[in-house]
């Protein structure tokens, strides 16, 4: 599940900044908590607020799109559907839809206006076609229904995260999951048996990689150190031109965002692929390549590809999350090599320095979408509020995560969480003969998401959790400002992305590969002002501009 999410995260979380804001408390004067809802209140409670358990005052049931991983397959006998309607009184009824199809079942759901009542799993910029036909709810409107979100918001200090998601009606239309901090996962696992042997240290900066590489290449001549995965023809080296990106000012890969970043220097935003900084990462990595350190299929090959190589010991380094080290890489590489010791090092630091997220990452991760017939339900304000415990109150965000105390987990004296010993999960009770997920349902990627930081470590191993102090101990870059663009200038807009897009990532491989020399930068860089660079970045520091005036 991890592995998905966050890789679909680095492409999706900010992707769509073109979004403005309109009040400190997340409102946009829309309808408010009270006599607007007269008719919608069945079920919903009169005193319902932080720490309050929800629970409907009659049963209720609500309709919900249903993202079925196949690694967990839904079951109708799960504890979690008996558990949350003995804790809510609520019943859902899932339409339930393959993880493969999701966003495409999705979009026709919407468009057919067929969808059901919550749409979860849907992550921030994937809302912004709906907007227009008013198909889903703008949820700003409605977050007096939502007290746990509301204090999140505050407490986190996430306004100007949330400010992010606004359209250019001042409104946003998702109910993002809430992030106490930033969470990095995405780096390089490396080796660690092999730095030993060579006398290395863990690489702390880009130019301690590329040392370590050479070193390494000198001991096998034969390989090539770094082989990555995660890329394809159309996001080449999507993993490793996100984190290495990052540490330039410069993402691409999984950390496109519509391809521009804010430049807090010259107070505008600025198209990544025409960056001088965007240049340095890709002469960097054209080094790598013409010293054989790494290899020129490692942008596009396959992911068993790359990992077989790992595993055989024709690579020693390659991209990795926490769970892909666990699950993916150490069990094939310990059978080939009992000896072998694959690490995940806190993620090179470039020329920013010690940065843990660039301008365009926010705190904000997949959420929910409300189907506009929900404001019409007699149940409307039960269901804001059971949204409201379920995904954004500590008490359901533990219950979505770990289940039930007693049965699927309990806590020691500390407070700790602690599986229940017939009970595994990434891998925490190797051998148990049940699974959190897939027998109870519990830590499924459609309910649990977001959080304090606490509990999203809740489940890391030692290891990752020292991992996290030293990416926590890392500066974060104010968030970009919002940028929203109308649907006209929308429509526009994509008619410049996709073909600027292709055009980079197609020349961007042609440079690290060494298929076209640095001597062409400016003619590269004027072929993209011949494919409307310039009008696209006109039209989104015009809506900057604009937010700008009207905000303040």
């Amino acid at each position: 599940m991890y592995e998905i999410n966050r890789r679909q995260a680095m492409v999706a979380v900010g992707a769509f900044l073109a979004l403005a804001a309109c009040s400190s408390d997340g409102g946009s004067g829309g309808k408010k908590n009270g006599d607007d809802f007269a008719v919608n209140r069945d079920g919903a409670m009169a005193d319902y607020g932080v720490g309050t358990q929800f629970k409907a005052t009659a049963p209720v049931s609500f309709s919900i799109l249903y993202n079925n991983h196949p690694f967990y397959p839904i079951k109708d006998d799960w504890l979690f559907w008996s558990e949350l309607k003995k804790r809510t009184n609520v019943t859902l009824q899932p339409n339930v839809v393959p993880l493969s199809d999701y966003e495409n079942k999705r979009s026709l759901l919407i468009g057919a206006g067929d969808a059901p009542m919550i749409i979860p799993k849907t992550y921030p910029g994937q809302e912004t076609p709906f907007v227009a036909s008013g198909a889903v709810l703008p949820v700003s409107d409605y977050l007096d229904l939502m007290p746990n979100f509301k204090e999140k918001v505050a407490k986190w200090n996430l306004q100007p995260d949330l400010d992010t998601l606004r359209q250019a009606d001042g409104r946003f239309y998702v109910l993002p999951g809430l992030h106490e901090d930033y969470w990095v996962d995405y780096t390089m696992a490396v080796r660690a048996d092999v730095l030993d042997k060579l006398g290395l240290e863990i690489p702390q900066t880009w130019d301690d990689v590329h040392t370590v590489l050479k070193a390494i290449k000198e001991e096998h001549p034969d390989s090539y150190p770094f082989s990555d995965r995660w890329g394809t023809v159309s996001t080449p080296g999507g993993a490793l031109m996100n984190y290495l990106g990052t540490g330039y000012g410069a993402p691409w890969g999984w950390g496109y965002t519509n391809g521009v970043m804010w430049d807090p220097t010259a107070q505008k935003f600025a198209y990544v692929g025409a960056m001088d900084q965007f240049k340095q990462a890709l002469q960097f990595l054209n080094t790598l390549v013409k010293e054989k350190l790494l290899d020129p299929e490692s942008f596009t090959q396959q992911d068993d590809q790359a990992i077989q190589k790992l595993v055989s010991g024709k690579s020693f380094v390659i991209s990795t999350n926490a769970q892909t080290l666990v699950n993916e890489y150490r069990p094939p590489l310990k059978k080939a090599d009992p000896k072998a010791r694959l690490i995940k090092i806190p993620v090179p630091i470039g020329p920013l320095g010690p940065i843990k997220a660039g301008s365009n990452t926010t705190r904000l991760e997949n959420g929910v979408m409300i189907s506009k017939k929900a404001r019409d339900s007699k149940n409307f304000v039960a269901m804001m509020q059971f949204i409201d415990w379920l995904w954004y109150s500590d008490e359901g965000q533990v219950f979505a995560k770990w289940g039930v105390e007693g049965t699927t987990y309990t806590k020691d004296a500390s407070g700790k969480f602690q599986l229940a010993k017939d009970v595994d999960f990434v891998g925490l009770n190797p051998g148990a003969p049940k699974h959190l997920q897939k027998d109870f349902g519990f830590s499924n990627g459609v309910f649990a998401y977001g959080g304090s930081t606490e509990l999203l470590q809740s489940t890391f191993s030692d290891e990752e959790i020292e991992f996290q102090k030293t990416m926590n101990a890392r500066k974060a870059l104010p968030v970009a400002p919002p940028h929203p663009l109308t649907d006209e200038e929308r429509e526009q807009a994509s008619l410049y992305e996709t073909p600027l897009k292709d055009h980079v990532s197609q020349n961007m491989l042609n440079f690290i590969l060494g298929k076209r020399s640095f001597d062409e930068w400016d003619a590269y860089v004027k072929e993209l002002e011949a494919k409307n660079v310039s009008s696209y970045m006109n039209l989104v520091n015009g809506a900057y501009e604009r937010y700008k005036k009207e905000h303040g």
